[in-house]
Order: structure tokens, then C-alpha cells, then sequence
């Protein structure tokens, strides 16, 4: 029976221990920094038709309708007056039982964990080192260990296990941008609303059926020691005032549970030459956030280590670099287009919205071909 260790429970790792667990001929571990999983957690994540298809491999659809949402259309609005630009009927993409879906993402952490026996999940690891012989032994603090004959690292963007097997510093980089994040309450629209305006772009969507939602701000700004060393209370004002000068939209009244975060992405694509090695997720790849990609493409990599293990394929970093290519160039494309500041690229970028939305072949392409 193979040993696999999956390190970080992130929805990457999460799904792949899934994916063991159902097929029932591995003997896994997750190894996992937290000391605790915050499981109240009230913040949102958009489910493509390509993740959702997966997750129905493990029972998704088991989940309770009250507590997800699928949203018929992505709608563009002009950030300043809220006037409706052009909408796109992202429900076109559905087939079958797979629904492009919006859902908080404590509820799809719960979800993941169900299947997962505890024991399988090893808490406050602090890993030190990685030895890479036969079989993989991970030194974790306090002289503990655990020996696998696979390892599969899934512990986000700033990764250290990914360092230690690659024995390099990994290449990511401040993308130039901070993502403001919330709650929102009293929005009725059960559609996807992304709200386009000079230097910046907010999106909104519900969660459930209860009219709770998701808010999540995308702002350009340079300079990173201002968000990593000053006071966030003070920085989240700040940006806060520049959404609402920009904006006819009432953040005061109905944002709450207020985050901030500088956005790194990834500056180039690297893999291990140790072919027992897997890279998943963000820890693999991290993308600028403006195509709504990360959820699917985490358990999208994860599907294609699991089929590597199994055996039904052996190109992972070949079938990921292509993914990786399509994924990357449409999410900087709609990062530049939902920030032009310039009035006249504005009016042509509504104009090319205008058509593009409504255009089948385009969005076949430009959608289509990521979802299914």
C-alpha cells in the first residue's frame, strides 16, 4: 500500500485526502501547521463548473441547498453610479448536475473534513527539514517523524516545505495590489456583481440562500511595508474611503468582518526533479485573483495527483504548465481591464464588454474551455 503525505489542509490537500480516503488503496496522512481549523469562518468562494464537477466525485451535491447559492449571471456595473455595463449568463456553463456555484468557504472546509477520519490529520506540525532518500522522512519539531513513499505539498503560496524539496527560495512577488474583504448584509441579488472602477474592482455575491454574501475588493497599491507594518484598522479606513469616493455604493451601512491582505502571485512556474514529488494549489502556482480560479485550480491539481498516483496519467507538471498558461493570462487580462483608470480605455473597454458578453464563440473560448 502507498504512503502519502500530504502536507497543508487547505481545499487542495483536503480534496486530494478525499480522493485516498474514497478509493480506500492508500495509507495517507495530512500533515497541517494550524493548531486549529477556523470553521466559523463567514467569507466566500466562487465554485466553477470545473471544480464543482469534481467535488461531486466525492458527494458535493449532499450539501444543503440553503447553504450554497448558484448564480445565473456575472454582472457588470460601473463602480461610480452602479449602472449595469453588460452581463454575462455564466449558467450557460452548467451541464448535468454541475452548477457554477457560490458558497462560504467554512461550509466547504466542513464539507472536506466530513470523510476525513481525525486521525488522519496531524495538527501543529512545525516541519524542520525534509530528507529525500527512497522514501521521504519529514523531521518535525520535537523529534517526531513520519516516513512516505510519495509527498504531496498543498501548503499554500508561501510554502516552506516547497522550499526545502526544491532547496530554492520560491518565486513569487507583490502583485502590486491589496484585497479588502467581508461580509456584506441586506443584498438581495442572488448574481455574481463585480463593480469595475479607476485602480480597483469589488465583487459581490451571495453565499446562501439566506442573503448573506461575500465582498471582495481588489485595490492597486505599491507600496507593501505600508500594509504589512502599519496599523490595519487605520489602512482598512483608508481604503475603505477610497472605495466610497468612487462609488455610490453603501459600504458603511453594510460591510462588516473586515480584512485586508497583500496579493503575491507567482513569477514563475518550477517543479521538482524528484518525480514522487507533487505540487499542489497555490503552493505549485498562485494567480492574480481577478478570474476566480483559485478554489477550482486547487482541486483541479489535486484531481491530476490523485490520477498520477493512480496511475492514469504521468505528465502532472506537463498537464499543469498548460493549465497554468491559460489560467494566468486570462487573470492579469481581467485584472488590467477591470482597473483601466483612463476615461477613453474605459469607454472602449465597456464597448468590447458590451459585445464580448454577448459574443458565444468568445466566451466558448474564453470560458468554456477553463470550465469544462
Amino acid at each position: 500500500m502507498k504512503k502519502i503525505l500530504i502536507i497543508g489542509a487547505g481545499i487542495s490537500g483536503l480534496y486530494l485526502a478525499n480522493l485516498l480516503e474514497k478509493n480506500g488503496n492508500y495509507d495517507y496522512k495530512i500533515l497541517e501547521k494550524k493548531k486549529v481549523f477556523n470553521l466559523q469562518e463567514g467569507y466566500g468562494v466562487q465554485l466553477s463548473v470545473n471544480g464543482v464537477k469534481l467535488l461531486n466525485e466525492i458527494g458535493f451535491r449532499q450539501i444543503a441547498i440553503h447553504d450554497i447559492n448558484y448564480p445565473r449571471n456575472i454582472n457588470f456595473y460601473n463602480s461610480k453610479n452602479l449602472k449595469l455595463i453588460s452581463k454575462i449568463e455564466i449558467s450557460k456553463f452548467n451541464n448535468n448536475q454541475n452548477f457554477y456555484t457560490t458558497i462560504k468557504r467554512s461550509i466547504l472546509f466542513n464539507f472536506l473534513l466530513k470523510n476525513i477520519p481525525k486521525e488522519k490529520i496531524i495538527l501543529n506540525t512545525d516541519i524542520e527539514s525534509i530528507d529525500q532518500n527512497d522514501q521521504f522522512k519529514i523531521n518535525i519539531k520535537n523529534n517526531v517523524s513520519e516516513i512516505s513513499d510519495y509527498l504531496v505539498i498543498c501548503d499554500g503560496v508561501f510554502s516552506s516545505s516547497r522550499e526545502m524539496v526544491l532547496k530554492q527560495i520560491k518565486s513569487i512577488k507583490f502583485h502590486n495590489s491589496v484585497a479588502i474583504r467581508g461580509n456584506l448584509k441586506n443584498i438581495e441579488n442572488n448574481d455574481v456583481s463585480l463593480y469595475l472602477g479607476p485602480n480597483f474592482h469589488f465583487v459581490t455575491y451571495p453565499v446562501n440562500q439566506s442573503n448573506e454574501a461575500n465582498f471582495i475588493s481588489i485595490i492597486a497599491e505599491k507600496n507593501l511595508e505600508k500594509i504589512k507594518n502599519g496599523n490595519k484598522n487605520i489602512i482598512i479606513k483608508e481604503f475603505i474611503d477610497i472605495l466610497s469616493k468612487n462609488s455610490v455604493f453603501n459600504f458603511k451601512d453594510n460591510l462588516e468582518n473586515i480584512s485586508i491582505y497583500p496579493i503575491f502571485v507567482s513569477s514563475k512556474f518550477d517543479k521538482p526533479k524528484n518525480k514522487k514529488i507533487f505540487l499542489s494549489g497555490d503552493a505549485l502556482y498562485a494567480f492574480p485573483p481577478s478570474f476566480a480560479q483559485g478554489a477550482s485550480q486547487s482541486i483541479d491539481s489535486a484531481y491530476e495527483v490523485f490520477k498520477n498516483l493512480e496511475g492514469i496519467s504521468d505528465n502532472y507538471y506537463e498537464s499543469r504548465e498548460e493549465k497554468i498558461k491559460q489560467i494566468k493570462s486570462r487573470s492579469e487580462f481581467n485584472h488590467f481591464a477591470f482597473q483601466v483608470s483612463n476615461p477613453i480605455t474605459i469607454f472602449f473597454r465597456d464597448i468590447a464588454l458590451k459585445f464580448l458578453s454577448k459574443n458565444n464563440s468568445f466566451l466558448e473560448g474564453y470560458l468554456g474551455k477553463v470550465y469544462k
